[in-house]
């Protein structure tokens, strides 16, 4: 990340190429505020973006241009509504109108304080006319930037990019009156403390070891979404220990700090939480798989045992499955989100389980019991290794590279993604004489089982089997 070395853009020099889609996508907009004697500021991501060679993609909110400024919620309604294809004011009582225009994405708010206090979740907003006050609200240095529209005059009265520049993270005020106003924010700060490999300046670091407590007013569904963003950044390990050694993870997600604990024998060199984020590092940036990564040894703690002279943590699969829907329900995930991920705690471990080696029926039932996740099982399963043992590391990644070709050149033959019985319900009925019940479930499972130890067999030998398998069933020898 390397910050450009200017201030302030003078109108008439030329616009530097980074800063075109920005004065392309507001000049518009911004000349309808300045008409009507409003200002208009571009502010949050965007300007910060601008600002660097290279960025990373950290989920700064849901809009593609954040603006502030001194035009009332009305006046704001008033002047992009002839001009917006699309205008939303759901936000309008805290002083934001949203809207759209040739498919981007714009919310504009009024100059503003925002204060949480102690007993509430909501803000108490003021609306203001100053830029720097408004400013000196928002969350860290590197965001308190504004470019004034549409000359592109650059205010940045608390050195945000000379914190860039320097690699630091502050906040404009003192980090306390900061976090009171949003408590979110220490948690935001372990994100971009990943994101853009900041340091967090020790006041802010003490402010949120001191203060964590006061996330417990967040509502768990803002804290989910943070830590959404925050898991999908290219290291996000770096936030996750930011999160773990300052408090922060204990009024959130407690299990995390207590892998700290555990020490793990198959990975000797780390407790089991540094290797849970060196896995986390591996997996590619993709939200449930980053996830379950985060997830996948939860349930040691609960499962560890001493045994001739080593720790155990048998089953910790299926705790941690457990532990896992119970913690991401908590946060409010939604239902697929908890299944996915539970799932795939809960599979990460089936690949150890054929050491042995592989016969087609072990193939079957693995690419059946993951189903549509077989993608990211075997990438987590991958990932899992973090040993620096590299004789270890080779074999296990050469018997992964074994199952996968096994799975595809089963799947060749069989059509291993949609593994069901040679008859279904209605043809086992028919064929039996019988009515719906308990007797169909039941035959259907033989016929699976069939199917996942020989493979198809075909309609005629499925029947014949089932017809031997049900007159063995109703027979008085039985």
């Amino acid at each position: 990340m390397t910050v450009a070395h200017y201030r302030v853009q003078v109108p008439h020099q030329p616009v530097p190429e980074r800063f075109r889609p920005l004065v392309e996508a507001t000049t518009e907009l911004a000349e309808r505020f300045v008409a009507a004697g409003r200002s208009l500021y571009l502010v949050g991501g965007s300007v910060r973006d601008a600002l660097v060679e290279s960025t990373e993609a950290v989920g700064d909110g849901d809009f593609d241009f954040d603006l502030t400024t001194d035009a009332r919620p009305d006046d704001i309604e008033r002047l992009v509504t002839d001009w917006a294809d699309a205008v939303w004011t759901q936000g309008k009582r805290f002083g934001t109108i949203g809207c759209r225009y040739q498919g981007r994405r714009y919310e504009i708010t009024t100059h503003r304080a925002e204060v949480y206090r102690p007993e509430s979740r909501k803000p108490e907003v003021t609306f203001g006319d100053n830029i720097e006050q408004d400013l000196s609200r928002r969350d860290f240095t590197v965001n308190a930037m504004a470019l004034q529209l549409p000359e592109l005059t650059l205010v940045d009265p608390f050195d945000g990019i000379a914190d860039l520049a320097a690699r630091r993270l502050r906040t404009p005020l003192a980090p306390d009156v900061s976090f009171d106003d949003d408590p979110l924010r220490m948690l935001r700060a372990a994100r971009f403390v990943a994101a853009f490999d900041l340091q967090p300046d020790p006041n802010l670091v003490e402010a949120v070891r001191s203060g964590h407590k006061r996330l417990s007013i967040v509502s768990a569904e803002r804290i989910r979404d943070e830590l959404d963003k925050l898991v999908v950044v290219a290291r996000p390990s770096v936030g996750l220990w930011f999160v773990v050694e300052s408090g922060l993870a204990g009024e959130f997600f407690p299990e995390l700090p207590a892998l700290a604990l555990e020490q793990d024998p198959i990975h000797r060199h780390k407790d089991v939480l540094a290797h849970t984020l060196a896995v986390v590092d591996k997996t590619r940036p993709e939200r449930l798989l980053r996830l379950a990564a985060l997830f996948h040894d939860v349930g040691k703690p609960r499962t560890r045992a001493f045994a001739q002279g080593g720790v155990t943590f048998h089953h910790h699969e299926v705790v941690g499955a457990r532990m896992t829907r119970e913690r991401m329900e908590a946060l409010r995930y939604p239902g697929d989100d908890v299944d996915i991920v539970a799932r795939l705690v809960e599979l990460h471990l089936r690949f150890h389980t054929y050491r042995l080696g592989w016969t087609d029926k072990a193939v079957r039932r693995y690419v059946r019991d993951a189903g549509p996740l077989l993608q990211e099982l075997n990438e987590l399963t991958r990932c899992d290794c973090t040993t620096r043992n590299a004789a270890k590391a080779r074999a296990l990644s050469r018997r992964m590279d074994e199952l996968e070709a096994r799975i595809a050149d089963l799947g060749q033959r069989e059509s291993l993604d949609a593994i069901r019985p040679d008859l279904d319900g209605v043809e086992i009925m028919a064929r039996l004489g019988i009515p719906p019940g308990r007797a169909v479930g039941e035959a259907l499972d033989f016929l699976l089982e069939l199917r996942m130890e020989e493979g198809p067999l075909g309609e005629l030998e499925a029947g014949r089997r089932l017809d031997e398998w049900w007159a063995a069933r109703e027979s008085p020898a039985r």
